[in-house]
């Protein structure tokens, strides 16, 4: 178990596994229902035969402003939905996890300070799907990481900018038929609450070794090592 011992410290209590098993239970549980109300939604709509778009956001407009509400949970066909949905799963699972006492309020505040500047300031067309949510989320760990040298919210948001495909540049106007205002606004959205929600990011975790074993070590340097030492390097 030398491996995991650099991941679970010797001294890591039964008690904490405990906690950290339900943590994990909660992000996954949270992430999964995230996904499975977009699903539900974009098959009622095909099934059924409706049209969601006009729930979006129209900036400006009296009408669309239901759309910061509703816009992140329509979609414009499954292929938009698909790759949306693997991002905001890995990305929700992260938020939820790292930050377990504020992620709801988190999430709640990128949902809605993305959809509200695109309102504010997006171009006059209906603006739907859950990518201003995916870019507030990975600027957020993306900043948060770089705030607490956090190697690992550092990697997720890598990782997912990898994966997406184009992260950095979907914020700007490549393609007149994406809302490159919703990854703009979530990205300066995400950005701001992680220096807003700074004293909660989580620390790297650091491995703390009892006094005896710094004892011994310092013991078999100046007596010319026994095995044991040497094996523990």
């Amino acid at each position: 178990m030398a491996l995991l011992s650099r991941y679970y410290p010797a001294n890591y209590t039964e008690e904490q596994y405990l906690i950290e098993k339900r943590v994990v239970k909660h992000a996954l549980f949270t992430s999964l229902s995230v996904l499975v109300i977009l699903w539900l939604i974009k098959v009622f709509e095909v099934e059924f035969k409706f049209e969601f778009t006009q729930w979006g956001i129209f900036p400006l407009t009296a009408k669309g402003l239901r759309g910061i509400i509703f816009a992140p949970l329509i979609h414009s066909n499954f292929e938009h939905l698909i790759a949306n949905s693997f991002p905001l799963f890995i990305l929700t699972f992260s938020l939820f996890f790292f930050y377990r006492k504020s992620a709801y309020a988190i999430y709640l505040l990128i949902y809605l300070l993305s959809g509200f500047f695109v309102w504010l300031a997006g171009r006059a067309a209906w603006h739907i799907g859950a990518s201003g949510i995916i870019y507030g989320l990975a600027a957020f760990l993306f900043m948060s990481g770089i705030i607490s040298h956090n190697i690992r919210l550092l990697t997720i948001s890598m990782i997912v900018a990898l994966f997406y495909g184009g992260l950095f540049w979907g914020i700007f106007p490549v393609k007149p038929e994406i809302s490159w205002e919703s990854h703009l606004w979530g990205g300066v959205s995400g950005l701001g609450l992680a220096i807003l929600y700074r004293k909660s990011a989580p620390p790297n975790q650091v491995i703390e070794y009892d006094d005896d074993q710094e004892v011994e070590g310092e013991e078999g340097e100046f007596e010319g090592e026994s095995d044991q030492s040497k094996e523990s390097r």
